[in-house]
């Protein structure tokens, strides 16, 4: 199959396709901003980087850190040093996944059965880590009569490594979490002494989406200055304040449509005071209007 080199065209050929697409990167892309996509997402770090935002959880990348990202999960990798950053990303079709699965074997449990503390990050062990890329070197050197055949059956096989590996993890704060493959998400890198800070703001806002949030209450909430807020936020998560709850809103609003709510109960229930704002962010995020979402998400 095409192995990308750009997660951009990644995605654009996963869209078109509604299979899966295989990007292998080795220079950094223009990073994204807090971005929401259509597609579940597979990020395997091979030379590890610096941390991964996704949703309200911050992770360390390390080597060998596979991390498991659904369509409704704002992420943003930030903190990237000007290096090699190689890693390997698969953009998959959510409806590709649920046609592939069984009665017996439900390969979309992995990004659709999300319990409250599941952890994004799995730090896989070195045999885990070869058979990864035993399957991305077969996906990657398919050609010919029978390819369709063979790519599916190898990507099938990879889901179901990943859903037991998922499956064996034990819940973060078990005594045995640290035998397993699953590895808690980590706070804020402890060397600003603000880290404490930002995990609260973090947490506030999470815990506020559905109310307004300003920069100016969220200082006099926390006694800090506007301008220290904001730029202890930029230096933690590599995004702004305003694009960081912009870009959780816009999640919570795709969760309500797919789940049947009418635009007006989405952007109603997703915290934005402004229905043209809504209805602009949502367009200009998703690429598509929350009309059309909703419908292609009926269909």
């Amino acid at each position: 199959m095409e192995e990308f080199s750009s997660c951009k065209k990644a995605m654009e050929a996963c869209a078109k396709t509604k299979t899966f697409a295989l990007a292998h990167l080795f220079q950094e892309e223009k990073v994204m901003e807090m971005h929401i996509h259509d597609c579940y997402e597979i990020y395997y770090s091979i030379s590890g980087g610096k941390q991964f935002l996704i949703d309200n959880k911050f992770y360390p990348i390390q080597p060998g850190d596979l991390f498991l990202i659904n369509q409704y999960e704002s992420h943003y990798i930030s903190q990237l040093d000007k290096m090699v950053h190689e890693r390997i990303v698969l953009s998959i079709h959510p409806d590709y996944v649920k046609h592939l699965s069984s009665k017996e074997t439900d390969l979309d449990a992995c990004f659709s059965s999300r319990p409250p503390q599941f952890q994004h990050r799995f730090s896989l062990n070195k045999d885990q880590q070869a058979r990864f890329l035993y399957y991305i070197n077969k996906l990657k050197s398919v050609h010919g009569y029978g390819s369709d055949i063979l790519e599916q059956a190898f990507f099938m096989e990879l889901l179901v490594m990943l859903n037991a590996i998922c499956t064996a993890a034990t819940p973060a704060g078990s005594p045995d979490s640290a035998a397993v493959s699953a590895t808690p998400p980590a706070a804020i890198p402890s060397t600003p002494v603000y880290n404490q800070q930002v995990d609260a703001i973090l947490a506030y806002i999470n815990q506020n989406l559905s109310s307004a949030l300003t920069i100016e209450q969220l200082a006099s909430h926390f006694f800090l200055s506007e301008s220290y807020i904001c730029r202890i936020f930029k230096a933690a998560t590599g995004t702004t304040i305003n694009k960081y709850v912009t870009a959780r809103r816009i999640s919570i609003a795709k969760v309500h449509l797919y789940n049947g709510a009418s635009v007006n109960e989405a952007w109603e229930q997703s915290g934005f005071a402004d229905y043209s704002n809504f209805l602009r962010a949502f367009t200009k995020a998703v690429g598509v209007s929350p009309k059309k979402y909703a419908q292609y998400s009926v269909s």
